[in-house]
C-alpha cells in the first residue's frame, strides 16, 4: 500500500500538470494580433459617411469582419492581413471623455480571445501642430507623449509677477521645476513625489517608422497654402505638409493660444530632461499610452511595440496679430488633409509590418538617430 502523503503529492503534481496543459492550451487557441490602429474618434459610422480618424482605415484596408468586444466602447475590426483596428470616441457619443481610450485598452487586453504579447499598436489622430515645429497637414511620429492634465494651477490674474503663467507641476512650488522627492514636497499628505508625466515610446522604433514612411506625399491644397503663409516670422510653418518627428502633449483640455503654447513647449522640455521639443496636441493620447503602460508591466501587451502618429489639422496658435478667439477650436482648413497624412503615413508603416511578419514577429525594427 502507498503512502498517504506520497499519493497526496503525486496527485497534487498531476493537477498541476493538467492545469498547467489546460492554460498553455487555451494560450495556444488565442488568436495573435499582429497589427492594430487605435483611433480616437470617428464622425457617426465607421463607413459611408462623413470621415474621422478612423472611416480611411475602415474602407480602405477592408476592415469588414466585426467583433464586438466585452466594454469596448466601440467594435473591433480586422481584414484577411492580419490588420485589426477600433475607435475610442463617437461623435454620437452622449459624453466628451477620454474615459473610453482606457476601456478600450483594458477591454482588448483582458478579453481571453486574443494573444497581444506581440501587437504592434498604432494610435493615431488629428491635433494641432506648433508653427515652430512644422506645417500643418503633416503626420507626426513622436518619442515621446507628455500627459498635461495633472497639475496646479492659479489664475493668471493672481500669479506671481515673475511667473511666465500660472501652471506648474504638482509638488512643487513655482512653474518649471519639477517635484523633488522628499516628504516636505507639500503633495498627497506630504508623501515622498517621485513620479514622471512622460510615456517615452522605443525610440529606435519610432525613426524606423518615420524613415519608412518618409516618402509617403502628402497632398497639398490652395486652402493649406493661403494659411499657413499667415503665419510669419515661423519658417517651419510656411513649407508644404510633410512625414516629421516631434513630440506630443496630451490634455483634456482643448487649450489654444501664444501663452499655452509657451506652456506647452516648456512642459515637454521639463519632463523630457530637455531632450524633447513639443510638436503637436493631443487630448486622448496620454490615457492611452498610460494603460498601454500599465498592461505591459502585468505581461498583456509589450510597450517597446507602441507608435504615436498625430496629424496635424490646425495650428494651436492663431497667426500672428491675429485674436486666440478666431482661431480655437476652427479645424475646418486641416482636417481631411490631416486623415489623409494620418491613413498614408501610418499605413506604410502597418503594410511593412504585416507583409514581413516572419522578419518583425520576434525582432522589434529599430532605426539609429
Amino acid at each position: 500500500m502507498s503512502n498517504p502523503v506520497t499519493r497526496h503529492w503525486r496527485r497534487g503534481l498531476l493537477a498541476a500538470a493538467l492545469l498547467s496543459s489546460v492554460a498553455a492550451s487555451r494560450a495556444a487557441e488565442r488568436i495573435p494580433i499582429k497589427v492594430i490602429v487605435l483611433c480616437g474618434f470617428e464622425v457617426g459610422d465607421d463607413t459611408g459617411d462623413a470621415p474621422g480618424e478612423f472611416q480611411f482605415w475602415a474602407e480602405r484596408e477592408h476592415l469588414t469582419e466585426v467583433t464586438t468586444v466585452p466594454g469596448a466602447p466601440h467594435v473591433l475590426r480586422h481584414n484577411a492581413e492580419g490588420l485589426y483596428g477600433s475607435v475610442g470616441g463617437d461623435t454620437r457619443d452622449p459624453q466628451i471623455t477620454p474615459v473610453p481610450t482606457s476601456e478600450l485598452i483594458m477591454a482588448l487586453c483582458l478579453d481571453p480571445r486574443y494573444d497581444l504579447r506581440k501587437t504592434y499598436w498604432l494610435i493615431t489622430g488629428i491635433g494641432g501642430i506648433d508653427p515652430a515645429s512644422g506645417p500643418i497637414g503633416s503626420a507626426v511620429w513622436s518619442e515621446n507623449v507628455v500627459d498635461g492634465d495633472a497639475v496646479r494651477e492659479i489664475d493668471e490674474r493672481e500669479r506671481p509677477a515673475d511667473w511666465p503663467y500660472g501652471l506648474f507641476a504638482i509638488g512643487t512650488l513655482r512653474p518649471n521645476t519639477l517635484p523633488a522627492p522628499q516628504t516636505n514636497a507639500g503633495g498627497w499628505g506630504g508623501a515622498p513625489l517621485a513620479y514622471s508625466m512622460n510615456y517615452p515610446l522605443n525610440a529606435g522604433l519610432v525613426r524606423w517608422a518615420y524613415h519608412v514612411s518618409q516618402g509617403v506625399v502628402i497632398p497639398d491644397t490652395p486652402g493649406l497654402q493661403a494659411w499657413r503663409a499667415k503665419y510669419t516670422g515661423f519658417p517651419e510653418a510656411q513649407g508644404p505638409p510633410r512625414v516629421m518627428l516631434g513630440d506630443t502633449l496630451g490634455s483634456v483640455r482643448y487649450w489654444h493660444g501664444e501663452k499655452r503654447t509657451e506652456w506647452a513647449r516648456d512642459w515637454v522640455k521639463l519632463w523630457t530632461q530637455g531632450k524633447g521639443t513639443f510638436s503637436t496636441t493631443a487630448m486622448e493620447q496620454q490615457d492611452y499610452l498610460g494603460t498601454l503602460t500599465r498592461m505591459a508591466a502585468q505581461g498583456f501587451v509589450d510597450i517597446h511595440r507602441v507608435l504615436q502618429l498625430r496629424n496635424a489639422s490646425n495650428y494651436c496658435m492663431p497667426p500672428p496679430g491675429q485674436g486666440v478667439e478666431t482661431t480655437i477650436g476652427d479645424e475646418s482648413v486641416g482636417t481631411l488633409t490631416a486623415f489623409e497624412a494620418g491613413y498614408r503615413a501610418g499605413s506604410a508603416v502597418t503594410h511593412e509590418l504585416l507583409r514581413n511578419w516572419s522578419r518583425y514577429e520576434d525582432h522589434v525594427p529599430s532605426a539609429a538617430p
